[in-house]
């Protein structure tokens, strides 16, 4: 036996089998991904209750498909309806309000569809549409595109029919589909708080906010181990109720960039 192997049977001896800590997954969005939401909470969440986490950023479409297949944890998303049907469904024994921010339609400062002057977000998309201004679309299932989408329809538009043309599905994640679209000179419809983190903004504005329809709601939910027995229950749960306790929200809350809050807590 050599030096090490002995310290090592030495120590198991002395203070007991070694006891690694589990990981738990959480699927999640590219918004709370691309914003630094994870890696400044998931650090605090370690040290306040003792539990890693890892995150899937991809979109919410993606997100609850995979934890539908029990590849997760905890899901925290951004489509509300998705996330209820989910819990109906049984992949999922809980949901709450976590936090919210917003959705903000961002293009070139000369601003062509002049969405700048439209008094709702509807009309807004109705004058990109009347144009056939260039538009890029993340196309993806994601909560931002489930919410364009939700937009379209009551724009009385159907942006496909311009697929190609003035419409560009690009099927890809938020960071991505806002350099493509800033480089076309295109509009684009993202969360806010990726576009305060994204660096890449070069002469783009906010031209359109604060619109109702735009309001931007985050859940989160426990995979439920009667239909997933692999779930990290305990761990997951612990998690989860930290998140959506005072404490936990006060973190969430003091989350910032450039002196912006990213984030604003929401659980009752």
């Amino acid at each position: 036996m050599n030096k090490k192997s002995f310290l090592l049977l030495f120590y198991f001896i002395i203070a007991g089998p070694i006891v690694f800590a589990e990981t738990i997954l959480i699927q999640s969005t590219t918004s709370t991904k691309n914003s630094g939401f994870f890696d400044y909470i998931l650090p605090i969440i370690e040290n306040e209750i003792g539990i890693k986490s890892s995150v899937i950023a991809v979109g919410t479409g993606a997100a609850i498909k995979n934890a539908e297949k029990c590849d997760g944890d905890v899901l925290l998303v951004h489509a509300t309806e998705r996330e209820k049907e989910f819990i109906k469904n049984k992949f999922g024994i809980f949901r709450q309000n976590l936090m919210y921010n917003d959705f903000v339609l961002v293009g070139p400062p000369h601003d062509p569809a002049l969405v700048s002057q439209a008094n709702n977000i509807v009309n807004a998309f109705k004058y990109i549409a009347l144009g056939q201004h260039l538009f890029t679309s993340r196309g993806d299932d994601s909560g931002t595109n489930i919410k364009e989408l939700e937009i379209w329809k009551l724009s009385e538009t159907n942006p496909k029919l311009g697929s190609g043309n003035w419409y560009l599905e690009l099927g890809s994640g938020m960071g991505s589909t806002l350099n493509t679209g800033i480089q076309l000179n295109a509009y684009i419809l993202t969360d806010r708080s990726t576009w305060i983190k994204f660096q890449n903004k070069l002469d783009y504005v906010i031209l359109f906010q604060e619109d109702p329809l735009m309001f931007n709601q985050y859940g989160i939910i426990l995979v439920n181990p009667a239909h997933c027995p692999n779930v990290r229950s305990i761990s997951a749960k612990k998690l989860v109720n930290w998140m959506i306790s005072d404490i936990g929200q006060k973190y969430i809350g003091s989350y910032k960039v450039n002196g912006e809050q990213l984030f604003f807590p929401n659980a009752p």
